[in-house]
């Protein structure tokens, strides 16, 4: 058994320093939100803060499935509901079909982790529902294939116009040690625009990732980018830039003002 140490207080969006388009992003009034990364990589903090934020800027109510409960939210404009998978259900499909039946305006599922789950909270994304959840994959480019993979290749071409339909963002995030000790989160960071629909339903990943590295205005980024901000401000060193790199050789020559 894996014991992590989680705070009691839920930190907001600026004590994590994300990015604004956090505050856009959960801003949505529908749709699918994916919030990515491996384990310990800061997912349940993050979508934590996300749900705080709403919570005090939005009248919304709001069902977490979870597993475990990590973070007890008081309600405050919004009213929140908990659901932990092994108490309240044994499984995060039964849990989010039985949600849908409580009229909620944003669903947190703690993990999408089958196609079952999945294919609920499509449909719950295409009803009119805000959906949030997690995978375990580390670039958005890479959650979009994974959740692809589930399906059959029959099925796929139903799948892709679905993710198209629904998606609101995909966000990947990494932890990384910094020059001070703390530690710091990057991001890759995936906006659902007219043209990521388009290359989305064609298959055409490598234009995705392309794409977001010049979608500054729309708020995406890439590791990379992300990675370079921060050496660029003081936080982490080239070395650990290249470490963390998903192509070490494109940050190197970002480091070296090639790119």
């Amino acid at each position: 058994m894996v014991l992590r140490l989680i705070p009691l207080k839920i930190l907001t969006m600026e004590q994590l320093r994300l990015p604004m388009v956090f505050k856009d992003i959960s801003d949505s009034h529908k749709g699918l939100i994916l919030v990515t990364g491996p384990t310990g990589s800061g997912k349940s903090t993050t979508m934590a803060a996300m749900v705080d934020y709403i919570n005090k800027e939005h009248p919304k109510h709001i069902i977490t499935i979870e597993d475990p409960v990590e973070f007890v939210h008081q309600s405050r404009r919004s009213l929140i509901k908990k659901r932990e998978v092994g108490m309240h259900t044994h499984k995060f499909d039964n849990a989010l079909k039985a949600a849908l039946r409580e009229d909620p305006d944003i669903i947190l599922v703690g993990e999408m982790r089958d196609k079952e789950t999945v294919n609920t909270a499509l449909k719950a994304a295409q009803t009119g529902h805000l959906v949030m959840g997690t995978l375990h994959t580390n670039s958005a480019v890479k959650t979009i294939e994974r959740i692809l993979s589930l399906y059959t290749a029959e099925e796929r071409e139903a799948m892709r116009v679905a993710m198209a339909e629904s998606l609101v963002a995909v966000i990947s995030q990494g932890l990384c040690r910094t020059t001070d000790g703390k530690r710091a989160a990057y991001h890759d960071i995936l906006v659902n625009t007219e043209t990521v629909k388009d290359y989305i339903i064609r298959g055409q990943n490598d234009e995705i990732h392309e794409l977001m590295k010049d979608g500054e205005f729309d708020g995406m980024i890439t590791t990379n980018q992300a990675l370079f901000n921060l050496y660029q401000e003081g936080r982490i060193t080239e070395e650990t830039a290249l470490e963390l790199s998903p192509t070490p050789n494109e940050i190197a020559m970002m480091l070296r003002g090639r790119i």
